[in-house]
C-alpha cells in the first residue's frame, strides 16, 4: 500500500508542477531578465483592484482638501506611465491623507504618495522621480515577484509537514495568494530598488523630466536617513532604505541620459500652495492623534478645534473632534462631530466607524449597525465586526453573531482574541469537533486510551464521546474532568481497544 505522506507529496510536487506549466518562466517585461513567474498579469491586475481601496482606508484615505493637487500628480504619473516599459497596466495615482512621508505601488500600477512627501519634493521633476520610481515596481514585477517568493516558500513548508498537514494543504496554497495591504509596506531588496532608480530615471528622460532631479532626491534622503526622524523612518525608508551606493549608480547613470530637461520647480510650488498653507494644521492634528493614543482627550479637543479655526474645510478634524468627545463620555456631541465629517468627507472608513460606536452608546441601535455596515465594506476592522457580533448577539441572531466574531477572530490583535472565545462559546455546542479533538491509543496489554484535546481558547466541559464499535454498537462516554484551553486529559475506555472503529466528540459545552 502507497503511504499517505508520499502521495500527498506527490500532490504537492504536481500542484508546483502545474503552476509552472500555467505561468512558467518569462522574460521581465522591464529588465528582459529571465525569471520564475507563477502570477499572471490579470492576477497582478485583479491582486492590485482588490487590495487599493484598503490599503487607501487604512492609510489615511483620499486627500480632498484641494482636488487639484491629485488631478496634478495622476498627470504627471501618467505621463511616465505612457514611457514605461508596460504602458498597457491600468496605472492610477492618488494622493493620501496622511502626514507620513511615504510612497508606494500594489502589483497592477496602483500607486499612492501621500501629502506628506509631497511637501518635501521641491519641483515637478523629483515629483516624477518619485512617481518613476514606484511605476519601476509595479512594472518590473516587485510586488508580484515578492508574491512568488511567498508562494514558493508555502509550497515548500506544505512538502515539509505533508505528515501532519492532512488535508490543510489546500488552506495553506489558499493562504499563500492572499494579498492584503502589507504589499504597500513591502521592503524591496537592493537590487529591486537600484532597479527602480535606474529604469525611473530612464522613463524620466522619456517623458521629459531632468533625472539628475532623482539623484538629488536621493541625496537629500541619505541626509535625512543619517538625522534617523521618526516620521521617514516610519515611512519611505521602511520601505525604500536609502544608501550612498544608491546615489552613486544614479549619478553614474543620469551622467548618460540627456541634458537640460525639465525640472518645473515654479509649477510644483504652485501646487502645493494649498498643502503647504495648511501645514500647520495638519500639524496640529497629528499632535491631536498623538495625545487621544496617550489618553489625553482633553488636550486631543484643544488641538483639533485649533486645526479647525485654521482649515475648516478638512474632515479629520472633525473626527478627531469627535473621538475625543466620545472618549470624555459625550456620545451625542461626538455624533454630531462625525456627521459634520461625514458631511466632508463621505468615503472615509473611519468616520462611519466612529459615528457607528457613538450611537451604539447613545442606543441607537439600527443606526449603529448600518454605519458599522458601511465602514467594514470600505475597510473590514476588528472592531466592527467585534461590535456588529455583540449587538446580533444580543438581537438573538446568533448566525450573523458567529460570522462577525469569526471575521473579527481573524485579525489575530487583542479584541480578535476577545471575539475568538465569544465565537468558541457559540459554536462550541454547535459543532464541538471543531474545537475538540479524540484519539484513541491502545496499550501493550490491549487497552485503549484516549486523548481529548480542547483546542478552543475557553474552558470546556460536560464533553461526551461517542464510541462506534465494529459491531456497529455505540457508546456514549462522558468525560467527568473540565478541560482548560489548550489542555489534554486523558480517560481510557471500558471495552478493550480492537473492539472499537471510530471515537468522535458528540457533545461539549463552555465551562461554567
Amino acid at each position: 500500500m502507497i503511504e499517505n505522506s508520499y502521495i500527498r507529496t506527490f500532490c504537492i510536487t504536481s500542484l508546483l508542477s502545474g503552476l509552472l506549466v500555467m505561468n512558467g518562466c518569462a522574460t521581465n517585461p522591464v529588465t528582459g531578465k529571465s525569471e520564475l513567474r507563477l502570477v499572471s498579469q490579470t492576477e497582478e491586475i485583479k491582486i492590485g483592484q482588490k487590495s487599493y481601496l484598503p490599503t487607501r482606508q487604512s492609510q489615511g484615505g483620499e486627500y480632498r482638501l484641494d482636488p487639484e493637487l491629485t488631478r496634478y500628480v495622476n498627470e504627471v504619473g501618467q505621463k511616465l506611465a505612457r514611457v514605461s516599459d508596460r504602458s498597457d497596466l491600468p496605472y492610477e495615482f492618488v494622493v493620501l491623507n496622511n502626514s507620513v512621508p511615504n510612497a508606494w505601488a500594489l502589483p497592477g500600477g496602483k500607486i499612492a504618495i501621500n501629502r506628506g512627501l509631497l511637501l518635501e519634493l521641491g519641483s515637478e521633476a523629483e515629483l516624477a522621480a518619485v512617481l518613476g520610481h514606484e511605476i519601476v515596481h509595479a512594472a518590473a514585477r516587485h510586488g508580484a515577484r515578492s508574491m512568488e517568493r511567498g508562494m514558493l516558500l508555502q509550497l515548500g513548508i506544505m512538502a515539509a509537514s505533508v505528515a501532519t498537514a492532512g488535508e490543510k494543504h489546500a488552506d495553506l496554497m489558499m493562504g499563500a495568494a492572499v494579498i492584503g495591504s502589507q504589499l504597500a509596506n513591502t521592503r524591496y531588496g537592493r537590487n529591486a530598488e537600484l532597479e527602480s532608480d535606474r529604469y525611473g530615471m530612464k522613463y524620466m528622460a522619456r517623458a521629459g523630466y531632468n533625472p539628475q532631479e532623482a539623484v538629488t532626491l536621493q541625496q537629500t534622503f541619505v541626509r535625512l536617513s543619517k538625522m534617523r526622524e521618526t516620521n521617514w523612518l516610519e515611512g519611505l525608508f521602511a520601505s525604500h532604505p536609502p544608501s550612498q551606493e544608491r546615489v552613486d549608480a544614479n549619478r553614474k547613470y543620469a551622467a548618460t541620459l540627456p541634458k537640460g530637461l525639465k525640472t518645473g520647480r515654479q509649477e510644483y510650488l504652485q501646487h502645493i500652495a494649498t498643502l503647504k498653507s495648511t501645514q500647520q494644521a495638519y500639524a496640529d492634528y497629528d499632535a491631536g492623534r498623538k495625545a487621544l493614543s496617550e489618553g489625553d482627550a482633553g488636550r486631543a479637543l484643544t488641538l483639533a478645534r485649533k486645526a479647525i479655526r485654521q482649515e475648516n474645510r478638512e474632515a479629520l478634524y472633525y473626527g478627531l473632534q469627535g473621538e475625543a468627545l466620545l472618549k470624555m463620555g459625550n456620545p451625542g456631541q461626538a455624533k454630531s462631530l462625525f456627521d459634520e465629517a461625514i458631511r466632508r468627507n463621505d468615503a472615509y472608513f473611519a468616520f462611519y466607524l466612529q459615528r457607528g460606536l457613538a450611537r451604539q452608546k447613545m442606543a441607537d441601535q439600527a443606526g449603529a449597525r448600518q454605519d458599522l455596515e458601511l465602514s467594514v465594506k470600505l475597510l473590514p476592522t476588528a472592531i466592527a465586526h467585534y461590535t456588529l457580533g455583540t449587538m446580533a448577539l444580543n438581537a438573538h441572531n446568533e448566525e450573523s453573531a458567529i460570522t462577525h466574531y469569526r471575521a473579527a477572530a481573524a485579525s489575530g490583535s487583542p479584541l480578535g482574541q476577545q471575539a475568538a472565545i465569544s465565537l468558541a462559546t457559540l459554536e462550541l455546542p454547535r459543532n464541538p469537533d471543531k474545537y475538540i479533538s479524540a484519539h484513541g491509543k491502545p496499550d501493550n496489554k490491549g487497552r485503549l486510551f484516549v486523548q481529548v484535546r480542547n483546542r478552543a481558547p475557553i474552558a470546556v466541559s460536560r464533553v461526551v464521546l461517542g464510541i462506534q464499535y465494529r459491531t456497529g454498537e455505540m457508546d456514549k462516554v462522558p468525560v467527568r474532568d473540565t478541560i482548560p484551553a489548550g489542555k489534554t486529559v486523558t480517560l481510557r475506555l471500558p471495552n478493550p481497544g480492537d473492539k472499537v472503529q471510530h471515537i468522535k466528540v458528540v457533545r461539549a459545552a463552555p465551562a461554567q
